[in-house]
C-alpha cells in the first residue's frame, strides 16, 4: 500500500473530498439534497448522486472493478450490486440513481455469493501469476478477490480462454497484456470520456470481445496519444508502465506540479526510495483534475539522464576546456568577471535572463539580483518572444497582464473562438476538456493558417475554420468586430456600466467603417466574408464566448494589437467577468505567467510595478536596502545589439537557450560570441551554454520546492521530491552569486522568499506556504478583498476603473511574399516535444518525433517536384536550412509550416529579428521563404555540427572528471 503525501486541503477533489479515494461514480452537480439510509447509516447528497458514490461517502466500500468516479457509470461487471427495499433483484449501485427515503443494504449473504461467483468468473479467465505480476500489490482485480472472499475458482483453465493472447511492447512507455484483461472498458471509456481522442474500442462480441488499439493496431501504430488515461484506468496489469515493470511497486510519493506546458497539471511523484518510478497525475489537481499527457506523466527520464550536468565548470575562452570547480570557486569566478566588466565598462555592461522553467521564487531571486547586486535594471525573460504583448494588451485595455478565467470555466462556454493555438499538441490536458465541451454541444470558431486537430474533436460539433493568411491577424478581428458593431449585436449593456464611453464611441466609430468589412477584407485574410460573418454572428449571440489564444496572436509585429482586439471583441460582447467566457492567453511554458508576475521584465518590478514609480521604487528599496535605478534596462534584443556594438560584455542565464530559441539564430551566436563573460545555469550542455565560460548545474522540478503559476494565474506548489543532483538547488545559486557580489541574501527556504514576494506585490499579497498547503492552489490576485483567491477576473469592474476600447489598425507585416521568396512560413509546436527539445528530446517521445520537418501544401509540393521525404532548402532574407518534406493539406497553398524542437533544424536561423511593435516580441509567425530540393545540408547546419563536436569534446574532460567523487558543496 502506497503511503501518499499530499497537501493538507480543505478542498482536495470534487466535493471536498479526498483525492485518494475512488468514488465510483462522478459528482453531481445538484444543489437539491436527498436523503436514504445505507446499511443503516443516514446520508444527504446532491440529487443524482449514484447509490454506490453515497455509500462511499458515508464510508461504506462496495466492490467494484468496472467503475471510478472520473468515468460516467457504466454498470458491466455488476459486481457493485446491493439489495434496496421495495425494489427487485440486485441492481448495480452505479447506475442507480439515489431516490428520497431509500434504503440500500450493500452486504448479506446473497449479495457476498452473487459476488464471489461474478469474481469466479473473471479469475477462471486470468493468469494465476500474481507472484510475479508487476501490480503485485496494487491490483485493483486481487484486491476484489480478496474483498469478496474468493477462496476458489471451479472451472479451470482447460477450456477456451484468453491466456496465450500476446503482449503489445510497441508503446515505449507502457505495455499491453491481453491475457490480464477482464473487458471492463475503463480502458475504452477513459480514452473517450476523460482524453477524448477515441483511439481504443471493444472489438467482437461475447468471449471474443477484446480492447483493441484501432483496427487492431499496435498500440504505437494507432491514434493513441499516450497520455496515459487508459494506463490509469485498468484494474489489472493489462496496461502497465514499464518503469514498474522494471523497478517494482513505488512506496511513496509526493505531490508536486509538472515542469511542461502552461496548464500546470499535479502529479503524484511515486517513489521507491530516492528512485522515481512513475508520475501519476494527480486527482486533487484543480488544473488537471487527475488527467495528463505524454509529457507529464512519462516524459521524466530527462531528471537522471546522463548528460545532467553535476558539478560546476569555468573556462577563460570557449575555445578553452571545461574545468571543474567547486561551488566556492564557481562562484567567485562568476562575481569577479562581472565586477572586473563593470569597472571597465560600466554598470550597464551587464545583465540577465530568468527563467520561466524555474520557479517564482527563483526567478524573483534573479531579477532581485540583477537589481540589486548588478545595480541595473537590465533584467528580460523567454516571454519576450512568447506572450510580452498579452502582457501590454490586456494591461492597456483591461488593467491586468493575465488571462481572466480558469480552465474549468470552458465548461460553461457556448461558443469557443480558438486563435492561433493548437491545444491538443501545446496544452494537451485542457484541449481535453475543451473536446468534452464540445461533445456536449459548444461551438467551435478556429482563426489559425493550419487546420488543427481541434476541429476533429470525435462526436463534436462542426466547427467553423478561418484558414487566415499568416500575418493578418488584426484584419480578422476587426473584421468579426465590424459585423458585431455594425448587426447591432454588442452587449449594449455591458459596454454603458463597464466601459468608458468615449473610448467606445471612438472605437466604434472606426471598426464600423467599411474598410474593416470582411467584404473589404477577404483580400487581405483570404478567408470567405460570408464565413467570418457567420463565425462572428455564432460568438456574439452565444450565452457564453470565450476566447482562447497562443503564440499565433503575439508572435507577430501586430501582436499587441491583435490582443487589444481580442479584449475590443470580448467587452463589446460583454463576454468577460462570470464564468463560461473571458479572453484567456494559453501560456507556453510551465511558469512563464509566473516568470512575468515576477518582475522579469526591464520595466517592471514584481507584480507588473513600473520601475519608473517613484512610490513603487520606494517600497522596493526600503525593503531591499539598495537604490533602483529609475530608467527601463535593456530588453533581449537591446541586449543582443548592444553586445555585437561592443557595449553589453557579460550576462547571467539561469534556464533558457536563447541560442535555440531566439529568432535570426545567427544574429543571437554573434551577440553571445562577442560577450566577455556569459554564465548559464542550466542541467544540460544545452546551444547557450556552448558559448559560455561558465557552467553551473541547474536542478529540475523534482530536486527543488517552490512554486509555480500556471496560464490561469494558478500558483501550485513544487515539492522536492529528490535531491538536487549537483547539492544546491537553483534559488541557492543565484543566492551564493549575489553574497559573493556584496549584496548579501540569506534565505534559508524558499517559502521565506514567497513571503518577501507577498510583501511587496499587491496581487500576491494574501499568498503563503501555509495557505497553499490549506487550500492546494491560489489564483492570483490573492489579497485583502480575495483572501481565497480570484478564480475569474473583472467580475464587477477592471482594475483600471472601466474598460478601454483601442483603436486597432491593421498594418501589414513588412515580411511579405515576392518573386524570391513567395512562400510564408509560420511556426508550431507538437505533441511529443516541448519547446527547444533540451527534456523531451532525451526520452522516448523522440519515437514520435525525432526530427523537425517541413509541411508543405501538395500544390506547392508538385510545383516544385517535391515528394515526401526530400531534402527541402529552405531561404529567408536571414539565412537557410535544410528539413525533410513532408507534404500536408493541413495548410492553404502558399504556406509552409515547421515545428522548432530540434538544434540542428535551425528553423530559427531563417525566421526574421522582425517584431512587435510594443514590446519586440518575435514576428516568428511571419518569415517569407522559397523552398527548393536540395542535397545536403545548409552552411549553417554544417557550422553547427562542427561546433557542437568541438564543444562535446572541450566537454569530455569535464566529464570524466565529473565521474569522480563529488566536488564540495558550498554550505
Amino acid at each position: 500500500m502506497l503511503h501518499y503525501y499530499y497537501p493538507n486541503k480543505s478542498d482536495p477533489g470534487a466535493s471536498g473530498l479526498n483525492p485518494d479515494i475512488d468514488y465510483g461514480t462522478p459528482p453531481s452537480t445538484s444543489e437539491t439534497l436527498v436523503s436514504l439510509s445505507v446499511d443503516g447509516t443516514d446520508i444527504s447528497v446532491p440529487e443524482g448522486t449514484s447509490v454506490l458514490r453515497a455509500a462511499t461517502l458515508a464510508g461504506i466500500n462496495i466492490p467494484k472493478l468496472c467503475a471510478s468516479d472520473n468515468l460516467e457509470a457504466f454498470g458491466s461487471c455488476r459486481l457493485c450490486a446491493v439489495e434496496i427495499e421495495g425494489r427487485r433483484g440486485y441492481p448495480a449501485s452505479c447506475t442507480t440513481q439515489v431516490t428520497e427515503g431509500m434504503d440500500v443494504t450493500t452486504q448479506n449473504g446473497k449479495l457476498a455469493k452473487l459476488r464471489r461467483n461474478i469474481m469466479e468468473l473473471y479469475i477462471s479467465d486470468h493468469p494465476l501469476d500474481c507472484l510475479t505480476c508487476p501490480a503485485n500489490g496494487n491490483c485493483e482485480l486481487q484486491d476484489v478477490a480478496g474483498a469478496v472472499g474468493l477462496r476458489e475458482v471451479r472451472y479451470g483453465f482447460e477450456g477456451e480462454n484468453h491466456l496465450d493472447a500476446k503482449v503489445d511492447d510497441s508503446n515505449p512507455y507502457f505495455s499491453f497484456d491481453p491475457s490480464k484483461c477482464i473487458v471492463c472498458s475503463r480502458c475504452v471509456r477513459a480514452c473517450e470520456e476523460v482524453q477524448g481522442t477515441f483511439a481504443l474500442t471493444i472489438d467482437g462480441r461475447g468471449f471474443d470481445s477484446k480492447v483493441s488499439a484501432g483496427q487492431n493496431d499496435p498500440f504505437m501504430d494507432s491514434e493513441c496519444v499516450s497520455c496515459g488515461a487508459c494506463v490509469q484506468a485498468c484494474p489489472t496489469s493489462t496496461l502497465m508502465e514499464k518503469s514498474v515493470i522494471d523497478a517494482g511497486q513505488p512506496e511513496h510519493s509526493v505531490v508536486t506540479t509538472c515542469a511542461y506546458c502552461g496548464v500546470g497539471c499535479s502529479f503524484k511523484a511515486e517513489m521507491k526510495g530516492d528512485q522515481l518510478v512513475r508520475m501519476v497525475p494527480y486527482k486533487g489537481g484543480d488544473a488537471n483534475h487527475g488527467h495528463s499527457c505524454v509529457k507529464g506523466r512519462f516524459a521524466f527520464g530527462y531528471a537522471t539522464h546522463k548528460d545532467r550536468i553535476k558539478e560546476p565548470m569555468i573556462r577563460e575562452s570557449i575555445n578553452d576546456s571545461w574545468k571543474v570547480v567547486s561551488w566556492e570557486e564557481a562562484v567567485e569566478f562568476s562575481a569577479k568577471k562581472l565586477k572586473d566588466t563593470q569597472a571597465k565598462y560600466g554598470r550597464e555592461s551587464i545583465g540577465g535572463i530568468t527563467s520561466s522553467r524555474c520557479t517564482n521564487e527563483e526567478t524573483y531571486l534573479v531579477q532581485k539580483l540583477i537589481r540589486a547586486a548588478f545595480g541595473n535594471n537590465n533584467t528580460d525573460t523567454c516571454a519576450r518572444v512568447c506572450h510580452s504583448p498579452t502582457g501590454f494588451g490586456l494591461k492597456t485595455t483591461m488593467g491586468e497582464s493575465a488571462g481572466t478565467q480558469t480552465f474549468d470555466s470552458v465548461m460553461k462556454a457556448d461558443t469557443m473562438i480558438v486563435i492561433g493555438a493548437n491545444p491538443t499538441d501545446a496544452h494537451p490536458v485542457f484541449a481535453s476538456q475543451m473536446r468534452r465541451r464540445l461533445r456536449q454541444g459548444a461551438k467551435l470558431i478556429v482563426i489559425d493558417p493550419r487546420r488543427i486537430d481541434l476541429l476533429k474533436t470525435p462526436h463534436g460539433t462542426e466547427g467553423i475554420h478561418l484558414p487566415l493568411r499568416p500575418g493578418t491577424n488584426v484584419a480578422m478581428i476587426n473584421s468579426l468586430a465590424h459585423v458585431i458593431v455594425t448587426e447591432g449585436l454588442e452587449d449594449k449593456a455591458f459596454i454603458e456600466s463597464r466601459c468608458e464611453p468615449k473610448q467606445y464611441n471612438h472605437w466604434r466609430e472606426f471598426i464600423a467603417e467599411e474598410r474593416n468589412s470582411p467584404e473589404a477584407m477577404e483580400a487581405v485574410t483570404g478567408v470567405s466574408a460570408k464565413l467570418v460573418r457567420q463565425a462572428a454572428r455564432d460568438y456574439a449571440k452565444a450565452g457564453n464566448g470565450a476566447i482562447y489564444y497562443g503564440l499565433g496572436v503575439t508572435e507577430h509585429s501586430q501582436g499587441s494589437t491583435m490582443v487589444m482586439g481580442i479584449a475590443n471583441l470580448a467587452m463589446a460582447t460583454g463576454n468577460i467577468g462570470r464564468e463560461g467566457v473571458g479572453v484567456n492567453p494559453l501560456r507556453g511554458q510551465n511558469n512563464v505567467q509566473g516568470s512575468c508576475d515576477m518582475g522579469s521584465f526591464p520595466h517592471e518590478l514584481p507584480g507588473y510595478q513600473q520601475v519608473g514609480d517613484p512610490a513603487v521604487r520606494a517600497k522596493f528599496q526600503d525593503d531591499w536596502g539598495v537604490v533602483i535605478d529609475d530608467e527601463p534596462g535593456l530588453r533581449i534584443p537591446n541586449m543582443f545589439d548592444a553586445a555585437i556594438a561592443g557595449s553589453f560584455k557579460a550576462m547571467y542565464v539561469q534556464g533558457e537557450d536563447i541560442a535555440q530559441s531566439d529568432p535570426n539564430t545567427q544574429h543571437v551566436e554573434a551577440a553571445l560570441s562577442a560577450l566577455d563573460c556569459l554564465i548559464v545555469q542550466d542541467i544540460f550542455l544545452n546551444e547557450t551554454a556552448k558559448y559560455a565560460h561558465v557552467l553551473l548545474p541547474g536542478s529540475t522540478f523534482l530536486e527543488k520546492n517552490g512554486t509555480f503559476t500556471n496560464a490561469e494565474r494558478r500558483i501550485n506548489r513544487v515539492r522536492k521530491v529528490m535531491a538536487p543532483v549537483a547539492g544546491l538547488e537553483d534559488w541557492e545559486v543565484t543566492m551564493a552569486l549575489s553574497n559573493a557580489l556584496g549584496y548579501p541574501m540569506h534565505y534559508k527556504h524558499p517559502s521565506e522568499i514567497m513571503d518577501e514576494i507577498a510583501r511587496l506585490t499587491p496581487t500576491f499579497t494574501g499568498v503563503s506556504y501555509e495557505k497553499l498547503e490549506k487550500l492546494g492552489s491560489i489564483q492570483w490576485p490573492c489579497n485583502e478583498e480575495n483572501p481565497d483567491g480570484t478564480p475569474t477576473m473583472h467580475t464587477l469592474d477592471f482594475p483600471i476603473g472601466k474598460g478601454k476600447f483601442a483603436i486597432t489598425e491593421y498594418l501589414a507585416s513588412e515580411e511579405k511574399t515576392n518573386r524570391k521568396f513567395p512562400l510564408l512560413l509560420t511556426t508550431g509546436r507538437i505533441l511529443s516535444q516541448y519547446n527547444v527539445g533540451a527534456q523531451t528530446r532525451r526520452t522516448e517521445n523522440s519515437q514520435w518525433h525525432n526530427e523537425d520537418v517541413l509541411e508543405i501544401h501538395p500544390s506547392d509540393a508538385e510545383l516544385r517536384g517535391v515528394r515526401e521525404g526530400d531534402w527541402l532548402g529552405i531561404s529567408s532574407r536571414v539565412g537557410q536550412t535544410v528539413l525533410r518534406a513532408r507534404i500536408s493539406d493541413s495548410m492553404l497553398p502558399g504556406v509552409v509550416w515547421t515545428t522548432f524542437h530540434h538544434p540542428g533544424s535551425g528553423a530559427n536561423v531563417i525566421t526574421t529579428d522582425s517584431s512587435d511593435w510594443a514590446t519586440n516580441c518575435p514576428e516568428y509567425k511571419v518569415t517569407a521563404v522559397q523552398v527548393e530540393k536540395v542535397s545536403q545540408p545548409s552552411a549553417w547546419q554544417r557550422h553547427f555540427e562542427q561546433f557542437g563536436r568541438l564543444q562535446h569534446q572541450l566537454l569530455e574532460p569535464a566529464v570524466s572528471q565529473m565521474e569522480q567523487p563529488d566536488a564540495t558543496v558550498l554550505k
